[in-house]
């Protein structure tokens, strides 16, 4: 395997929103009330919006820092690659680890959003996930087509609303939503209520996947509050598995034949034992517990409608037999501490040894192409696709490890900085 020859597409990254993210897409009616990006006395900055403070501006982006520096901050523009928030930088970074396409989560919001759900107001709250949608779709990830699969957040306090949003943005070509993958720990109602159908139905009708990324029910599994951090860590992709279990047994798929989910940033060596389990726990006790597939096995319905995905996941890989692999993709999770970049091509190579090329295709990036609707040789010319030809548009991009502070760029005055996360500073 070359490892120049490899086209690279993430289905989940993330993306640290710049400060001028409402200027052109909040109704004006509101435009005073959006959510606005403050510095304050200490060096941090704050998003602000009604009388809520989110502190953590870029949780865990710590690309581009020595490992002895990470942690759950970022707090400051100013310790964050500009790629973080810059649109034209982010594309540098991506041609600089030879990757084609991402899909980019939120951050201030929530991973699925659940901030502008719970404003007490809810026609801002509206109007604030729509001004984030538009400007998403067609200033983020709109500025470079081809590069970029967008992603759309929803109304989770009113199913019927986020049903219209799903078709609204469905015709600006967006055809994935995240959702949480436990709207029960938000205040909503489970997976296992009927609730959400509207937003199940739309979804179905419009070819929108489900995105449930790990932690977007604001809640993690935490086994004491004494544990080390190491402990979270290790759990978090695991902690994926009660999703899949409510995703399963709340029969929503059954109901929705057509709908997809994926669970995003969840790995895949823990599924042959789950699809395993599932089955056995149907067989040997749906007498009296009353499950009903409809002369399926639970596994077949998951195997058929979810997607999963994986960052460094060789055992994984190594039980591709017992996957879908139609329904596997790969993820770099740029900027978090998990992510591979800017090695990503090498460190998926070395997982992907002795898999024939037309499976490589499939998990690097064929898959992600017919699940999210995404075409990106439409735009760009195959060849100029690969790992090798976007890393030769890269070469004199700076990809080194460097401390906190002495990045030229970073080395800036923090209003600076934020000039440039605003679009209004002129750079050199």
């Amino acid at each position: 395997m070359d490892v120049d020859d490899l086209i690279l597409v993430s289905v989940d990254d993330h993306l640290i929103e710049p400060a001028n993210l409402f200027a052109n897409t909040m109704p004006a009616r509101y435009r005073d009330r959006a959510p606005r990006l403050l510095p304050k006395d200490d060096g941090t900055y704050v998003w602000r919006y009604e009388n809520e403070e989110i502190a953590n501006l870029a949780i865990n982006a710590v690309a581009g820092r020595p490992g002895e520096e990470w942690g759950t901050e970022p707090t400051s523009l100013e310790e964050l690659r500009p790629g973080c928030y810059d649109i034209d930088e982010r594309v540098k970074e991506m041609n600089a680890n030879g990757l084609l396409g991402s899909m980019n989560f939120p951050s201030f919001p929530g991973f699925c959003g659940q901030l502008f759900s719970r404003v007490a107001d809810k026609d801002l709250g509206l109007a604030t996930l729509r001004a984030y949608n538009d400007w998403h779709i067609d200033e983020w990830a709109g500025a470079y087509p081809g590069r970029f699969m967008p992603l759309g957040v929803t109304a989770l306090w009113d199913p019927q609303l986020a049903a219209e949003e799903v078709r609204r943005i469905a015709k600006k070509g967006c055809h994935a939503i995240t959702f949480s993958e436990n709207p029960s720990k938000l205040g909503y109602p489970s997976l296992h209520s009927d609730a959400w159908d509207p937003l199940w139905a739309a979804c179905s009708d419009v070819g929108t996947v489900v995105c449930m990324h790990i932690g977007s029910s604001s809640q993690l599994v935490v086994t004491s509050q004494d544990a080390p951090i190491d402990v979270l860590y290790t759990l978090t992709p695991m902690n994926i598995v009660q999703a899949a279990a409510d995703v399963v047994w709340s029969h929503m798929l059954e109901r929705f034949p057509s709908l997809t989910v994926a669970l995003s940033e969840g790995g895949t060596g823990w599924i042959p034992y789950f699809l395993e389990r599932i089955d056995y726990v149907y067989n040997q006790q749906h007498a009296w517990t009353g499950q009903d597939f409809g002369g399926r096995l639970p596994s077949e319905i998951f195997n058929h409608q979810v997607v999963t995905c994986f960052i460094d996941d060789a055992f994984g890989l190594a039980s591709r037999d017992y996957l879908n692999i139609d329904n596997l993709t790969w993820e770099c999770d740029y900027p978090h501490s998990d992510s591979t970049w800017p090695r990503s091509p090498e460190m998926v190579s070395k997982s992907l040894q002795g898999i024939d090329d037309g499976t490589v295709d499939k998990i690097t990036h064929l898959n992600a192409m017919r699940i999210f609707n995404y075409d990106p040789f439409s735009t760009i010319p195959k060849d100029q696709c690969r790992v090798g030809a976007l890393r030769a548009q890269a070469t004199d991009h700076d990809t080194s490890i460097v401390p906190r502070g002495k990045r030229e760029r970073h080395g800036r005055k923090m209003s600076d900085i934020l000039a440039v996360a605003a679009g209004t500073a002129v750079t050199k």
